[in-house]
């Protein structure tokens, strides 16, 4: 778990368990190119947060977006995000929208590695 940190030092939680695991199988080599190409493509949960909340300003669904769900972004765009309710929800689930995509970018790395 250590070695996670000294790789990859913004992950916490659940992200941080789940790289420990992809990484115990990897020379250090290998580990410095998965925890460069991986950081480079991870999103930081408080940065959803931001984007999440200029839902309630007219922007709902930007999130989504840098999240690659176009197709919720789209009817968050076009439905207010569902009527702000959708937008209540993702502020509650924000970090977990976030290991959700930072997991399956953690998957196409390693399997590139």
């Amino acid at each position: 778990m250590a070695e996670v940190y000294d790789f990859i030092p913004e992950a916490e939680g659940d992200e941080a368990l789940y790289l420990a695991k992809l990484l115990t199988s990897l020379d250090d080599e290998n580990k410095k190119r998965f925890s460069n190409v991986y950081r480079s493509r991870r999103k930081d949960p408080q940065t959803i947060l931001v984007l999440c909340l200029l839902g309630f300003v007219g922007l709902a669904g930007v999130h989504r977006f840098i999240l690659n769900q176009i197709g919720m972004g789209i009817l968050y765009f076009f439905t207010a995000g569902l009527c702000f309710i959708g937008v209540i929800v993702d502020l509650v689930n924000y970090k977990d929208l976030t290991f959700q995509y930072n997991r399956k970018v953690a998957q196409e790395v390693r399997s590139l590695l």
